[in-house]
């Protein structure tokens, strides 16, 4: 993880020198926050731990914040049917796709060398060199009870 957010950070910084962006404590506040977080989250989960840290940070400085980390390449946002926006750190040279359970919104973050080869030989066979690609596999819970647990969450 160390190793992931210096990358980021690095690739960030090179990304508003470029840019000729202004570095700010706010901005470094949100950056630590979102990359030292599992997973994917919205707008208003990064918040709310954000402000755990810097309780004057506001909304509005978060969603710039992240379209700002999505323009660098340090974020991906993802959108897996009800349209909500949902962010996650850059994993710089490393590639995974989601599972996610109608029921209860869960989401599985998997890789499979098989599939992988298995979409490169179907693109071959068509006549195209894949440069990227989202998977997104929808599905249920078949642990009924663990499936109620995350439900709204």
């Amino acid at each position: 993880m160390q190793d992931r957010s210096a990358d980021l950070r690095e690739l960030l910084e090179s990304y508003m020198r470029e840019n000729s962006l202004k570095k700010t404590r706010q901005r470094d506040v949100i950056f630590d926050t979102f990359v030292s977080l599992e997973g994917h989250t919205t707008i208003d989960g990064l918040l709310a731990r954000v402000k755990l840290v810097n309780a004057s940070v506001g909304y509005a400085t978060v969603y710039r914040a992240l379209k700002l980390f999505v323009g660098a390449g340090v974020a991906r946002v993802q959108r897996f049917g009800d349209g909500q926006a949902l962010y996650e750190a850059a994993e710089l040279d490393e590639h995974h796709d989601h599972l996610i359970c109608n029921q209860c919104g869960r989401i599985f973050e998997f890789e499979d060398d098989v599939i992988e080869e298995r979409q490169e030989t179907v693109a071959r066979a068509l006549g195209l060199r894949l440069t990227h690609h989202r998977m997104t596999l929808w599905g249920e819970c078949m642990d009924k009870a663990e499936c109620q647990k995350h439900v709204g969450s």
